[in-house]
């Protein structure tokens, strides 16, 4: 049976790891000419991530990768003396296996796992999927699949030309992400600084097997911004504007905008759709249901969600009419439970009031300093995402390989 997935960053190379297991014939098509190393910030892999990446046999991959930051000092607007968290109990309470690592590395990981036996298609696009599974490319000759899988991203190409327009999907909840690769010219070793005002956020860390740095910065808008999503010197200049005489050291990160290899702007945008599967097509990942970039724990939603899917459209032997109502059941607990953390996260990252200033930075001050067991215990009663993240379960889906007949 012939599956075509598009987009190869974290849920296109999970899922087609899982399917090839379960006997399918894998295509993955992705837009870039090669497997995208964009500068990429860090992502949360919580514990049903950890437990699947560890059943594809790459945790130790990832675990080499991780970026070792576990230590973060806390600067306020208008305050003096800055805060020093450590946050390694802040990650070890909110959820009991957990792992930070950079998403280019992830991708990389992810894709080296099951590449020899996956048909990938770099630089390259679907331009038109037929209800009995003809599918057109930019480039690529027409060809016929038995299932299209949309697993490229927010602004997912299947999703618009399955679905229609993203709008009818999105859900802006007021806030923006710019990150940027930078110089490391303060030498952080697992040291992250973050400035934090009224409706904005910036901050810098490094990773310990890389020599640049990552540059991250969140902001609130009432409104929506006049901008599209691949109008990079317009985001520069959006950016620039709203961390505009934050602080000298965030003037300094953001000097860099001209000369970084690597930039990312985007909307935190949820994506709410009722249901994401149609005829032969259904969606994984940020193309589905994206809880809000850098705030929602979209990376481990993603994993979760591309191992489900496989593992019902093998439990169902391909039949994707049982197979992907199965999925989108079997995932809209999580989902909802990720919109809510998404919502919850963005108002604490970045404070609307200097009370709220206030209650970050002593919340912040009040975990590092309790011993490891009370912290953890007062993570888990406080925080949303680490209630969804660790209760959430998935089925045992056998990894044994079996056919799969298909037309």
């Amino acid at each position: 049976m012939r599956i075509l997935i598009s987009g190869a960053s974290v849920a296109g190379p999970v899922l087609a790891y899982w399917l090839t297991k379960y006997g399918f014939d894998v295509t993955v098509v992705e837009r870039a000419p090669v497997l995208r190393k964009t500068g990429g910030h860090a992502v949360d892999l919580f514990r049903p991530a950890v437990d699947i990446s560890e059943q594809m046999g790459v945790l130790p991959r990832i675990e080499e990768r991780a970026t070792g930051t576990d230590r973060m000092t806390l600067y306020r607007t208008g305050v003096r003396r800055p805060v020093r968290v450590d946050l390694s109990k802040v990650f070890g309470g909110a959820s009991d296996r957990h792992l930070e690592v950079l998403r280019d590395d992830l991708s990389e990981i992810y894709y080296d796992a099951a590449r020899d036996d996956v048909e990938y298609i770099f630089d390259d696009s679907i331009t038109a999927i037929s209800p009995d599974g003809e599918v057109e490319f930019e480039n690529a000759v027409r060809r016929r699949f038995d299932l299209v899988i949309g697993a490229d991203g927010l602004h997912s190409n299947v999703r618009r030309i399955v679905f229609g327009d993203e709008s009818q999907y999105s859900a802006f909840i007021g806030a923006y992400l710019g990150v940027l690769t930078l110089p490391n010219s303060a030498g952080l070793d697992g040291d992250m600084v973050i400035h934090t005002g009224v409706g904005r956020t910036a901050g810098i860390y490094g990773a310990r097997h890389i020599d640049d740095a990552r540059a991250l910065f969140l902001f609130r808008s009432e409104r929506e911004l006049d901008y599209h999503h691949r109008d990079v010197p317009r985001q520069k200049e959006l950016l620039r504007a709203a961390f505009d005489g934050m602080d000298p050291e965030v003037d300094g990160w953001l000097s860099e905008l001209d000369r970084t290899s690597a930039f990312y702007f985007d909307s935190i945008t949820q994506l709410r759709m009722d249901t994401w599967s149609r005829d032969r097509v259904t969606l994984v990942g940020d193309a589905g249901y994206c809880p809000g970039p850098a705030v929602g724990g979209s990376t481990t939603l993603a994993v979760v969600g591309a191992y489900v899917l496989a593992g019902e459209l093998a439990r169902f032997d391909g039949d994707h009419e049982r197979a992907f109502p199965a999925y989108e059941h079997a995932m809209t607990d999580h989902i909802r439970g990720s919109r809510a953390v998404a919502l919850s996260a963005a108002k604490t990252l970045i404070p609307k009031s200097r009370l709220g200033m206030a209650g970050l930075a002593y919340g912040a001050r009040l975990i590092s300093a309790l011993p490891a067991g009370p912290s953890r215990a007062l993570l888990r009663l406080t925080t949303k995402s680490a209630r969804v993240y660790n209760s959430m379960t998935v089925d045992n889906y056998p990894p044994v390989a079996r056919t799969i007949l298909g037309g």
